[in-house]
């Protein structure tokens, strides 16, 4: 599964565009959480590699010894608990707005500045999402204080500020430009405004996703390319990526320094057109073999081979297309019913946002379940692509992947029993131990068969 460290991600630059994208980065990103955790720091890059014992173990089932079951359990019920506050906390920091009647404010600060449109952008949206941040804010540190307990982060509070205040300032500078396009469309088109600003915001969207890699990540980690860091293990992708028939040359594999801020294991795809490149953790380099890095780096291949980004990108786009339609038609009622009482003036006015912004925040939650299901249904499909492309190519390839999902598991505490209502709802990865069952089971070949999706 993957799952944000920060419990409140209904901020206006997530719940509009950067959300969709964010969701579908994620369901293409990681094998495993990037919030994940470890009972030791990994290795240095570049120094001696400790790996685990379970690197040449013979793998049967996904298993934990009691200690680690028992953290790995906890700390799947704290997120699941965590993520639930987090959807009602973030709904009742919206109401609270629109209450006390600071959306008014704002809006009316905004419009004595200037008369002009968008310079009342620039003074109403910063002050709303800042408010909304610093509502956020205690949420999103006792996120943190759950990592470090258990020992998934190893960033020190003032990085983790700073990453925290980089994460802001890139959501104002998009949520403001976001806000002005949706108020501009409403202004010109109230009967339409949800079909014209999602014209806009789905390139917008893509946009984001094909920058990301080059703009948004080295603001957040350190990248080198992956031949410089590990020449073996980039020949060694070389040759899995050639026999997938996919076109990811070395110059476009790079290692992540995610060491001097966490212990999990991980590595992912991104990007599209030029910006597309597959990135590797320093960390997982540290606790895995070549061999088990490759079946990793296969899996990530196969978003790429089986299309998975276009598919994502339409997914979540036919999903907002449906949000925005299905808020516009609500939105009307919320307003005659207790815009007076907000002193909101309509659905042209600054000071509604929150409103539209709470009926998005149901939808997202109602509809959660459909795009964590959609998403496992596509990891599930890349961790067989990894099976059938490292078949042949590494020896023994199924319980070298099951290897390296148990791995996964032991280092980032993944529970082996979730709560089935936190799979059903956030799980957008299947659970551990259905994937290295998968990995133990799966077998085309054995009565002179082939694979589905490499031959």
């Amino acid at each position: 599964m993957t799952r944000e460290p920060s419990m409140i991600r209904f901020r206006i630059a997530v719940l509009i565009v950067v959300f969709a994208v964010c969701a579908f980065s994620g369901l293409l990103g990681e094998v495993q959480p990037p919030a994940a955790s470890s009972l030791q720091a990994p290795a240095a890059a570049g120094a001696t590699e400790t790996r685990p014992a379970t690197s040449q173990k013979q793998i049967t089932a996904y298993t934990l010894p009691p200690d680690l079951y028992q953290k790995a359990h906890d700390r799947s019920r704290i997120h699941f608990r965590l993520a639930i506050i987090g959807f009602v906390y973030g709904l009742v920091v919206l109401w609270l707005i629109l209450r006390w009647k600071l959306a008014a404010k704002f809006r009316d600060w905004a419009e004595r500045s200037s008369s002009r449109r968008f310079l009342q952008a620039l003074v109403f949206s910063p002050l709303l999402l800042l408010t909304m941040a610093v509502f956020s804010l205690p949420l999103d540190i006792y996120g943190e204080i759950v990592e470090k307990r258990y020992g998934i982060s190893v960033q020190g509070w003032g990085s983790w500020s700073w990453d925290w205040i980089k994460s802001e300032l890139i959501g104002l500078v998009i949520g403001t430009i976001l806000i002005w396009l949706l108020y501009m469309v409403i202004r010109r088109s109230p009967r339409r405004a949800w079909f014209y600003f999602w014209l806009m915001a789905v390139p917008i969207g893509v946009f984001l996703f094909f920058l990301g890699p080059w703009v948004i990540d080295p603001l957040f980690h350190k990248f080198e390319p992956l031949q410089q860091k590990n020449p073996a293990l980039t020949t060694s992708l070389e040759q899995m990526v050639q026999r997938a028939g996919e076109n990811i040359p070395p110059e476009r594999m790079f290692w992540m320094g995610a060491g001097e801020k966490t212990t999990a294991l991980d590595a992912y795809v991104t990007g599209i057109g030029a910006s597309k490149r597959m990135v590797v953790f320093d960390t997982t380099i540290a606790k895995m073999n070549n061999p088990q890095i490759v079946y990793v780096a296969g899996h990530e291949t196969g978003h790429y081979v089986l299309q998975h980004i276009p598919k994502g990108l339409a997914f979540f786009a036919a999903l907002l297309l449906l949000f925005f339609y299905v808020v516009f038609r609500l939105i009307g009622w919320v307003l005659t019913r207790w815009g007076a009482a907000w002193e909101v003036r309509g659905l042209e006015d600054w000071a509604s946002l929150p409103a539209l912004l709470f009926l998005l925040s149901l939808l997202f939650f109602v509809t959660n379940p459909v795009g964590s299901a959609f998403s496992r249904h596509l990891e599930h499909q890349a961790d067989q692509f990894g099976l059938e492309v490292t078949h042949g190519l590494t020896p023994d390839s199924a319980q070298v992947a099951a290897q390296a999902f148990q791995i996964l598991g032991e280092v980032d505490l993944s529970d082996p029993d979730p709560n089935p209502a936190d799979v059903f709802l956030y799980y957008d990865h299947p659970t551990i131990s259905d994937r290295v069952r998968f990995c133990l089971t799966y077998n085309p070949w054995e009565h002179g068969g082939a694979g589905e999706f490499v031959k």
